[in-house]
């Protein structure tokens, strides 16, 4: 998987979000299948993820051994994070998602731009391994066209000191991340 080529991470944020293979089951939460997914703020980039049927506190430490180390890990209220070995300090949040509100929007550009999260009847996984391959290449895609982003800023004309959210502006050409798959 392509990750930006910084060297030192200040901050990861980790989340899971649920879906199923195959069929929904007829259990009370209607959910078999877990992605897993580990950002950091800045580049904004997914540098770690995994898929399985479970969400143990194991699952999660496989992802947190194979990423660069990074300051500091936040997390929402799932007590399986708790029993993980972070590598630096870990913000365990159990009354909002303010900590985890940029993974907590990558996982949305995944149910948006991934079908096969998008829309149950039209579109699923049949096996573990498709699920895992598909997800593999659109990261990839999403993770070029974050650092394509910030290369193409351009500094701002107006006096605010926040980047301006229409970048479209200054280029000939916008970017999109279709353009990266």
């Amino acid at each position: 998987m392509w990750i930006s080529q910084q060297t030192k991470f200040e901050d990861f944020e980790l989340d899971e979000l649920y879906w199923f293979i195959k069929e929904k089951p007829h259990t009370e939460t209607g959910e078999n299948t877990y992605v897993m997914t580990m950002i950091s703020r800045i580049p904004r980039q997914i540098v770690g993820f995994d898929v399985d049927f479970s969400k143990s506190s194991q699952q999660i430490q496989k992802i947190v051994n194979s990423v660069p180390v990074a300051d500091t890990y936040y997390t929402d209220g799932y007590a399986g994070y708790l029993e993980v070995d972070f590598l630096g300090r870990h913000v365990y949040n159990v009354s909002d998602k303010k900590d985890t509100h940029n993974v907590e929007s990558v996982n949305s550009d995944l149910r948006h731009y991934v079908p096969g999260l998008a829309r149950r009847n039209r579109c699923f996984f049949r096996s573990l391994d498709t699920f895992k391959s598909v997800l593999a290449v659109f990261i990839d895609a999403y993770n070029k066209f974050g650092e394509a982003k910030l290369k193409h800023r351009i500094p701002v004309r107006h006096k605010s000191p926040y980047p301006s959210k229409h970048l479209h502006e200054f280029r000939e050409h916008p970017l999109s991340l279709l353009d990266f798959l």
